[in-house]
């Protein structure tokens, strides 16, 4: 095998060569519409593609700049066209052309596509109109049975009718001969408006006009063969075709009401009329210089103030404050329904004019006024302190502000009847203060020890109180509480431990996650597994 190999191994080199350089050719479809544009180096095609479509290709003022067929694709009535740009061809025989000039030979010889034939009247591509005619007459064996447009190009450096008699001549026998293509496709004679156009791709006058054409033109030839076909008559069995017969030789043309007509004439002049920020950019020094302003799609009631400069500050206040008109008038309204509410709530103050109380009435007032700033200069000393003041119980009240005999003339003052609360108040404390006793074991049966518990005991009451605070018996957790749905204390220790024993991967998995503080494996296996040798730390 080794011995093949190497035998092979120049046809094998000279295959990949053959297949990076297919790799790098463009994906062209022969069978979809296509528009072909060839002629002179340095005549504009490359320029044409860039405007017609979104293709990149270099634009240079030398030739061959295109040295390989470039593909871009653009739309006419809703149909996807495919526009292929070809390199430079020179007048000279076959046999001398270069592999870069073959490529547009068969690009013409074998894609079935609408022809652009570019000519430069101008000369400034290096060759005379003469050169270019030659060209086309050589070549012309290429363009049968092919849509074919003579496109003069570079009108904006030399119009087409300010060439010399000699030149006219030459383009008028190209033209000839591109309606003999025409004839023989089965066209009119008549029809040759389409075949000469003129146009400049650096003012982009009739580049679009050159355009459509060749799609038109190349769509009808399109159709007319499809016609001719023997698959239109199975088309046509599906259609029903109605022709109308003439019922008077009256003409009866179609007829479009006037408004329509208005209206459509007044959009077209809006939208000629209408300039656009590319234009703007463009009139104003282009990309980099000119920034687009904002401030004139502002709705405001005068466009004048558009353009104005709006400070910040102004005479120490705030612009944006004031930049209501109706402020003041708000105010105002505010003002007066803040007006309406305190006369609405002046019955409900405690605070009445003193001009309207009596003399007892005045002084009551000021009584109570005093202790209400004694009651808040309290509130904010205790607040002041509180942080730092350690909790004191009630026992340490030195003041003896709070006592049951305060509480007791307190409520007699407001006619309740205070025996009952100082007795419940008196109870807890005395329940507090006490010491816990030793209950009486009722499983005891000498008679002498429970007669001897009996002296010491407690009354029934201070039993029960002893008994409700004594500390509630703890329940274990294999215990079964009646609804929980175990038959006994063992089954429900066993679900106890499955529990346990499924949480423990949950856990374990709930300390690794997505946030910052992630917990890694802390031994991982492939730096602590492998025998290691004495004396030796490495892993293998």
């Amino acid at each position: 095998m080794c011995t093949v190999i190497k035998r092979i191994g120049p046809s094998l080199a000279y295959l990949e060569q053959i297949r990076q350089h297919m790799a790098r050719l463009p994906s062209i479809d022969p069978n979809t519409r296509t528009v072909l544009i060839c002629g002179y180096p340095n005549v504009g095609k490359s320029s044409f593609i860039n405007k017609i479509t979104r293709a990149d290709v270099d634009v240079q003022p030398y030739a061959f700049t295109t040295k390989s067929l470039f593909v871009g694709h653009t739309d006419y009535k809703y149909l996807r066209y495919q526009v292929i740009d070809t390199p430079g061809i020179l007048d000279r025989p076959f046999e001398d052309r270069n592999i870069i000039e073959m490529c547009s030979i068969t690009a013409l010889a074998h894609l079935r596509a609408a022809v652009l034939f570019f000519l430069d009247i101008s000369g400034s591509c290096g060759y005379n109109i003469a050169q270019q005619a030659s060209l086309f007459h050589s070549i012309k064996s290429l363009f049968m049975n092919k849509p074919l447009i003579i496109v003069c190009n570079k009108t904006d450096l030399q119009p087409l009718e300010g060439i010399s008699e000699e030149d006219k001549k030459l383009v008028a026998e190209m033209k000839n001969e591109a309606m003999k293509t025409v004839i023989g496709q089965g066209g009119e004679a008549t029809n040759d408006e389409g075949v000469l156009l003129t146009m400049s791709t650096l003012t982009e006058e009739g580049v679009i006009s050159v355009k459509n054409a060749a799609c038109e033109r190349l769509l009808n030839q399109r159709v007319e063969l499809k016609m001719k076909s023997k698959k239109i008559n199975e088309c046509l069995n599906r259609f029903h075709v109605a022709l109308p017969k003439p019922r008077d030789s009256k003409e009866r043309p179609p007829c479009i009401p006037q408004a329509v007509l208005e209206a459509k004439s007044k959009q077209a002049a809006e939208k000629e009329k209408r300039t656009t920020e590319r234009d703007l950019e463009n009139e104003n020094g282009g990309a980099g210089v000119y920034s687009a302003s904002l401030k004139k799609h502002y709705i405001l009631a005068n466009d004048e103030w558009k353009e104005d400069v709006m400070p910040e500050i102004l005479d120490g206040y705030n612009v944006c404050d004031f930049v209501d008109p109706d402020i003041f008038h708000r105010l105002k309204e505010l003002d007066r329904e803040e007006g309406l509410r305190h006369e609405e709530q002046g019955d409900e103050d405690f605070e009445m004019d003193a001009l309207k109380l009596t003399s007892e009435e005045q002084k009551t007032l000021a009584e109570i006024r005093k202790k209400r700033s004694k009651f808040i200069q309290q509130h904010r000393i205790k607040k002041s302190t509180a942080e730092s003041r350690p909790i004191v119980p009630r026992k340490f009240d030195k003041d003896r502000e709070f006592t049951t005999k305060r509480m007791g003339r307190q409520l007699t003052k407001l006619g309740i009847d205070p025996t009952m609360a100082i007795n419940r108040a008196r109870s807890r404390s005395v329940s507090r203060g006490r010491k816990r006793e030793r209950s009486v074991d009722r499983g005891d049966t000498d008679g002498g020890d429970a007669m001897d518990m009996d002296v010491d005991a407690p009354n029934k009451k201070q039993l029960m109180l002893s008994r409700s605070r004594s500390r509630s018996r703890s329940r274990p957790p294999t215990e079964v509480v009646p609804g929980e749905g175990f038959k006994d204390s063992s089954q429900k220790a066993k679900a106890i431990k499955k529990a346990r024993k499924s949480n423990t991967m949950r856990n374990k998995n709930a300390r690794r996650g997505e946030a910052d503080r992630v917990i890694p494996t802390l031994k991982p296996k492939h730096l602590f597994s492998g025998k290691r040798s004495i004396g030796k730390t490495q892993r293998r």
